[in-house]
C-alpha cells in the first residue's frame, strides 16, 4: 500500500479514538509519529475518545506521549487501514475539514502550563469526563499517575478535584452537589466555600464530622494561588506583593463559622474543637504542600479572631453551651501558644482572680457594642487574638457558667453586658435571681455548698480582684455596681431560709471581721424570720415555717436577745398564732387559716370572732382568747397595720384594754348565740362591769373608743329565756323563780350598760330597762299573789285536831301586815321619774332633787308603816340595782344638765 496521506492518517486516528481502539491508535501513532504529533494526538483523544472509557485504558498511551518513548515501547505491528481505505482522498479531505478538535488552551494556566500539552489535556479530559459522563470518581485514576508531571497537576488535583470528589462521593454521597467539576473550578471563593460546606453539620448525625470537612475540604482547597489576593503597591494583584495578603474564600469560611455559632452553636463548637486550624489539612496523601509564612500567619490570626467572635455569638445559656465556649477558648490559647485555661468545673472551685496582663482595660461601656457588631474586623479589641482578650473571655465564660449552673441562665454576651455597662438596674435582678435560685435548689444540710455559693457570689462582684490587686485598682465584675453589704444580706437570708443557722452565726456574728454591722444584721434577721412566718402554711409553732421563724430569732443571741423589742414582738406573734392553731378556723370557703393572714389582716381581732363562730362552746375559754388578744397587741398587729411601729406605754395600755373589752364582748355575744345566758351574764357583771369601773384616759383624741362593752351588756339585757336556754347549775341566794331571777340578771346587765355606755345611747338602754322592770314587777306581783293565795288556803284549811272551822262572832281575823316587798313597791317608778327628768332637764335641776326628796319621804313612810312587828327590812338586789340605776341616771342624764350624782348611801344612813 502506498504511503497514506496525512489527512488519511488523522482521519483513521479519529476513527480509532471514536471506537476506543487504544491499541490500534497506539500502533498508528508509532508508525506516523511525525503526523500524529503529541499535541494533535492529545486533541484527538480529548475530542473523540468516549468519556465513559475507563482512564486505565488510555493512561498508558498518555504516559508514552509524556515520556516520548512511544516508538520504542511498542512492538512493530501493521496498521489496519480497512476502515478508511475505501474513502477517496477528496472525501478524506472533506471529512478532515469538518473535524472540530477541541483546543488544549486553559484560561487559568500560567505561561509554563500553557506550553505543556499533557497537563492541559489531563485537566480538560477530567472536566469532560465529569461534564459529559458524571464519572467524577474515576478521575483520580486519570490524574494521580501524572502528579509528578507538573506542579500545576498536583495543585489542581489537591485544590479542585479532591475537595469536590470528597464532598460528593466520600463525605455526602447521598447529597451530592449539582455543580460539575468545571463549574466548581470556575467558582469564586465565596461560592466554592458555600458549596463545600453546604452539608456540613446540617444533621445531628453529621456533627462528629464537622472537623473532618474543614480538614478535608477547606484545607486542600486553600492550597491554590487562585484563592489568594496579593495586593501590590498600586493596589492590583501582583506576583510580587508588598501589601497585605488576603483570601476571600477563607473569610467566607470564618463567616460560616460565626454564622453557625449564632444559629447552630454546636456546629461551630465542634468545628473549632475538632479542627486545629488552617495548619490541620488532609491532602489525601497526594502531595506535601506548604503555604507561605505570611499566608499561614494570616490564616491563623483570622481563624483565632473568628473563634473568639463565635464565643460571643453563641445564644444558648446552658452549661453545655458554656462548656463549648470554654473549649473554644482553650483551643485558641493553644493555637496562640498561651497557657491553657482550666475547665469551668475546676475554675468555679478555684475562682481565680481576673488579671489584665498588658494593663489595657477592656471593661468599658464603649466596648459593649463589639460583642454584637464588627466581630471580625481588625479594630475589635474583644476578638483580637492576644492574651488579654482570651483571659477576659474565659472570665466572662466562668461568670456565665456560675450563674447558669445555679439556675440563672446567662450567655457570655449577657455576662459581658453586665460587666461592661455596669448598670445597677440590670445587675440587681440577676443577683437576686441567683441567690433565690441557690436558696430554692441548694441542699439544706451541706455547709460546704453554702460556703462555696457565698464565695461565688462575692467573686462575681469583683472577679477576685479585691484580693489580687491593690486597693487603688477596682475591677468590677458582673455584679460590680452592687454594694457588698447588699450581697451579704441576701446571702444571709439564703442561709437562714435553708436552716444554716450555725454557719450564718459563725460568719456574721462570731467572726472577728463582721461583714455586716449590728443594726443591719438585726434587721436582716427580723426580716428573714418574718419571711419564714409569712411563708408558713401550718399555724403550729413546732412545725414548718413557724418553727423556722422561732429558730431564726434564737439563732443570734448576741445580736437579737430575748429582751430586745423586736424579739418580744415576734415571740408574741408566734404565741398568738400557735394559740389559734388549737381551733378549727376557715376564713374563706375551702381555704384553711394560714399565719400570714393574721399578720396582714386589717382587723386581726375579728379572727377571734371567727373562731368563736366556728368552734361551739369555745367562748368558755375566754382567758385563752384574752391572751391571744394581748399577744396580738404586743406583736404590734393593731398598730395601724405596721408590725415594726412603736407605741408609747399609754398607747399600749389603752390598746390592751380595748382588746380585752372587745374580746370579752365577743365571748358574750357567742354565749348568747348558743343560749348560754348564765355565762354571758357572768362575763358582763364580772368582767365588763369591772373593766368599766376605772376607765383609762385616752392617750390621744384619735385613739379608738370602747364601743363593744356596752353593746354586749345591752345584748345580754335584751336576751329572753327560751326552751333552749341553758339552765343555771346553781342558784345560791337568788330567787327560786327562774323567770324572776333571769329578769333580775337582765336588769343587772342593763345597769352595767348604763354605767359604761356613752351618753348618746342612754335613751335606748333606758327603754329596755323600763320594759324589763315592768316585766319584773309583773312577775313579782304574780309571785306575791300566788304566795298570798297559798297562805290564805293554809289559814282556812281544817287542820287535824282543830276545834272548829268557824270563827266566833266578834273575833276579827287579823290582817297581815304589808309585806316588805309590797311596801317597797310603793314609791314612784324610777324610770317614770327618769322620763320626766329628761323632759325637764333643760329648764332646771329640780327633777333630780325632787327625786331625792321623794325617795326620802317614801322611805320614812315605809319605816313608819312597818313598825317593829314587820321584822327587819330586807334590802333586795333589785333595790340595789335601782339605786345603781339612779346613780347612773344622775351621772348620765345629769351630765347633760350639769347635776351632781345622788349619794344613796348617805340617804340610807
Amino acid at each position: 500500500m502506498p504511503l497514506p496521506s496525512a489527512s488519511r492518517i488523522v482521519l483513521l486516528a479519529t476513527y480509532l479514538a471514536t471506537k476506543s481502539d487504544i491499541e490500534g491508535l497506539t500502533v498508528l501513532a508509532t508508525h506516523h509519529s511525525k503526523v500524529l504529533r503529541q499535541d494533535l494526538l492529545l486533541r484527538i483523544l480529548l475530542t473523540y475518545l468516549p468519556e465513559t472509557l475507563p482512564p486505565g485504558q488510555y493512561v498508558p498511551l498518555v504516559q508514552r506521549l509524556e515520556s516520548g518513548s512511544l516508538e520504542t515501547d511498542i512492538e512493530p505491528r501493521e496498521v489496519d487501514w480497512s476502515s478508511v481505505e475505501d474513502i477517496t482522498d477528496d472525501e478524506v479531505a472533506k471529512k478532515i475539514r469538518k473535524l472540530r478538535l477541541l483546543p488544549l488552551a486553559w484560561e487559568k494556566s500560567s505561561r509554563t502550563e500553557s506550553q505543556d500539552p499533557v497537563s492541559l489535556f489531563l485537566i480538560h479530559r477530567a472536566r469532560r469526563v465529569d461534564d459529559e459522563a458524571g464519572l467524577l470518581a474515576q478521575l483520580p485514576d486519570l490524574i494521580v499517575p501524572f502528579l509528578d508531571h507538573a506542579p500545576c497537576i498536583r495543585t489542581w488535583m489537591v485544590s479542585v478535584l479532591l475537595p469536590l470528589l470528597r464532598r460528593n462521593h466520600e463525605y455526602y454521597p447521598h447529597h451530592p452537589a449539582a455543580q460539575t467539576l468545571s463549574t466548581f473550578d470556575r467558582m469564586d471563593g465565596e461560592a466554592a466555600v458555600d458549596l463545600l460546606l453546604s452539608e456540613t453539620g446540617a444533621r445531628e448525625e453529621d456533627l462528629p464530622h464537622v472537623g473532618r470537612d474543614l480538614r478535608g475540604l477547606i484545607g486542600p482547597w486553600l492550597y491554590n494561588n487562585e484563592r489568594w489576593d496579593r495586593v501590590g503597591e498600586k493596589g492590583r494583584s501582583s506576583e510580587s506583593p508588598t501589601g497585605p495578603t488576603t483570601c476571600p474564600g477563607w473569610e467566607r469560611v470564618l463567616e460560616w463559622i460565626t454564622a453557625q455559632a449564632s444559629k447552630s452553636w454546636k456546629v461551630a463548637v465542634r468545628a473549632i474543637d475538632q479542627w486545629d486550624g488552617p495548619g490541620d489539612v488532609d491532602l489525601g496523601g497526594y502531595a506535601s504542600m506548604w503555604l507561605e509564612d505570611d499566608e499561614q500567619e494570616y490564616l491563623e490570626q483570622r481563624y483565632a479572631r473568628a473563634a473568639l467572635a463565635s464565643a460571643y455569638l453563641i445564644p444558648e445559656a446552658s452549661v453545655e453551651a458554656l462548656t463549648g465556649v470554654n473549649s473554644i477558648t482553650t483551643k485558641i490559647m493553644a493555637l496562640l501558644d498561651q497557657d491553657p485555661c482550666p475547665t469551668l468545673q475546676v475554675a468555679s472551685s478555684m475562682l481565680p482572680p481576673y488579671s489584665d496582663p498588658k494593663g489595657e482595660s477592656l471593661l468599658s461601656a464603649k466596648n459593649a457594642t463589639y460583642m454584637r457588631n464588627d466581630l471580625l474586623t481588625e479594630s475589635n479589641p474583644l476578638t483580637a487574638p492576644n492574651e488579654t482578650s482570651t483571659q477576659l473571655l474565659h472570665t466572662l465564660t466562668l461568670s456565665a457558667f456560675i450563674l447558669t449552673k445555679a439556675g440563672v441562665p446567662c450567655t457570655v454576651r449577657r455576662a459581658g453586658e453586665l460587666a461592661f455597662l455596669q448598670d445597677e438596674r440590670e445587675q440587681k435582678p440577676e443577683a437576686t435571681k441567683f441567690i433565690h435560685s441557690l436558696s430554692n435548689n441548694g441542699p439544706r444540710s451541706d455547709d460546704k455548698y453554702w460556703i462555696r455559693a457565698r464565695n461565688e457570689l462575692l467573686w462575681l462582684r469583683d472577679w477576685g480582684a479585691e484580693e489580687a490587686w491593690a486597693s487603688d485598682i477596682r475591677i468590677q465584675g458582673v455584679f460590680g455596681q452592687l454594694k457588698k453589704e447588699f450581697l451579704e444580706v441576701e446571702c444571709l437570708k439564703a442561709f437562714l431560709s435553708n436552716t444554716r443557722y450555725s454557719l450564718a452565726r459563725s460568719i456574721y456574728e462570731d467572726a472577728p471581721e463582721k461583714p455586716l454591722d449590728t443594726d443591719l444584721l438585726r434587721d436582716t434577721i427580723v426580716s428573714s424570720a418574718m419571711n419564714a412566718y409569712d411563708n408558713a402554711s401550718n399555724p403550729h409553732r413546732g412545725r414548718g415555717g413557724l418553727l423556722k421563724c422561732d429558730d431564726i430569732i434564737h439563732a443570734f443571741p448576741k445580736t437579737l436577745g430575748a429582751t430586745h423589742p423586736a424579739s418580744k414582738r415576734i415571740e408574741a406573734l408566734l404565741k398568738a398564732t400557735h394559740a389559734l392553731s388549737e381551733y378549727r378556723l376557715t376564713l374563706k370557703k375551702g381555704e384553711p387559716f394560714t399565719p400570714v393572714v393574721l399578720r396582714v389582716h386589717a382587723d386581726p381581732i375579728s379572727i377571734v370572732g371567727k373562731v368563736l363562730e366556728q368552734n361551739p362552746k369555745s367562748y368558755t375559754r375566754i382567758q385563752d382568747f384574752l391572751e391571744i388578744g394581748a399577744n396580738m397587741a404586743e406583736a404590734g398587729l393593731l398598730a395601724h397595720g405596721n408590725f415594726q411601729s412603736s407605741q408609747s406605754a399609754a398607747e399600749q395600755a389603752w390598746v390592751r384594754s380595748m382588746v380585752e373589752k372587745r374580746i370579752t364582748a365577743m365571748c358574750v355575744d357567742a354565749a348568747l348565740t348558743e343560749d348560754d345566758f348564765e355565762t354571758a351574764y357572768s362575763y358582763v357583771v364580772n368582767r365588763l362591769a369591772a373593766e368599766g369601773s376605772g376607765p383609762l384616759a385616752k392617750p390621744h383624741p384619735t385613739a379608738p373608743i370602747d364601743d363593744y362593752s356596752w353593746k354586749a351588756a345591752l345584748q345580754a339585757g335584751k336576751y329572753r329565756r327560751t326552751a333552749r336556754t341553758i339552765k343555771p347549775t346553781h342558784i345560791g341566794t337568788a330567787s327560786g323563780n327562774l323567770d324572776i331571777r333571769h329578769l333580775e340578771q337582765r336588769i343587772e346587765c342593763l345597769a352595767t350598760a348604763l354605767r359604761i355606755a356613752p351618753p348618746a345611747t342612754l335613751q335606748e338602754i333606758l327603754n329596755v330597762f323600763r320594759k324589763c322592770e315592768e316585766e319584773l314587777n309583773a312577775a313579782v306581783k304574780a309571785e306575791e299573789e300566788q304566795e298570798s293565795a297559798w297562805d290564805d288556803q293554809g289559814d282556812v284549811q281544817v287542820m287535824p285536831g282543830a276545834f272548829s272551822s268557824t270563827v266566833p262572832a266578834g273575833v276579827m281575823r287579823s290582817t297581815k301586815a304589808p309585806s316588805s316587798r309590797h311596801v317597797e313597791e310603793a314609791p314612784m317608778s324610777l324610770f317614770d321619774l327618769s322620763r320626766a327628768s329628761i323632759t325637764r332637764a333643760q329648764r332646771n335641776l329640780t327633777a333630780l332633787s325632787s327625786l331625792q326628796r321623794s325617795e326620802n319621804a317614801r322611805s320614812d313612810d315605809t319605816r313608819g308603816d312597818m313598825g317593829d312587828g314587820s321584822g327587819q327590812q330586807r334590802v333586795r338586789k333589785r333595790d340595789q340595782l335601782r339605786e345603781a340605776a339612779v346613780g347612773t341616771l344622775a351621772s348620765g342624764v345629769g351630765w347633760l344638765i350639769g347635776a351632781q350624782p345622788i349619794d344613796r348611801a348617805g340617804e340610807r344612813s
